[in-house]
Order: structure tokens, then sequence, then C-alpha cells
């Protein structure tokens, strides 16, 4: 089945669907009052995001730290963001990054 990369004018999700009309029925159905903006077929059947695009420069397990601020926080970002400001010492810049990305680990 491929792999779909689907746009709407809030959110890009990444699934399988049999078609791009299935693809299509997969954003109405989680998203119903979104327009989507894009569709496209992936050319390979996984998704890959580069950790150095997202300032990942050091190998290695995702921050414990983000990770435990965002458990703190039940999910919420940007109480997650000031929890990793206040533990780290970090500017708001840094702390986005820690967290934001760690939320795109699944964290």
């Amino acid at each position: 089945m491929p792999l779909y990369e689907i746009e709407t004018n809030a959110h890009i999700m990444i699934g399988w669907a049999d078609s791009q009309e299935g693809a299509k029925a997969i954003a109405r159905e989680h998203y119903p009052t979104e327009e989507i903006t894009r569709i496209t077929k992936r050319p390979r059947d996984i998704w890959v995001i580069s950790k150095r695009l997202l300032g990942i420069e050091t190998p290695g397990e995702p921050c414990d730290i983000a990770r435990e601020c965002l458990s703190k926080a039940s999910g919420d970002k940007l109480h997650a963001i000031r929890l990793y400001m206040h533990e780290t010492g970090s500017d708001l810049h840094q702390a986005q990054k820690a967290v934001e990305t760690n939320m795109s680990l699944g964290w």
C-alpha cells in the first residue's frame, strides 16, 4: 500500500492508502473542516525525517529532559517549553526545538 503525504491548510498527515482518493478520504475523516491543499504519493514506503534538519546534531537517544517536561505538562507543548527553559536554562528557541523534536519522535 502506498504512503501518501496529505497537506491541509493546517496539518500535514502521513498515511497509507490504496489510492489518492483513499488518501483524501483519510484527511476528510480526521479533519473534515479543513481544505486539502496537496496530496503527494511518497516514492518509498517509509517516511524519513532528517535529524540534522531538525537540529539534532548529536547521536543518541531523544532528550530525556524534554520528554520529562512533556510528561509533566501532560503533552501541553507551551507548558513543556517553559518547563524545559526553567530546568535547563535554555533560551526559547532551543527549548522549542528540543520539545518539538521530541514530540515528533513520539514522546
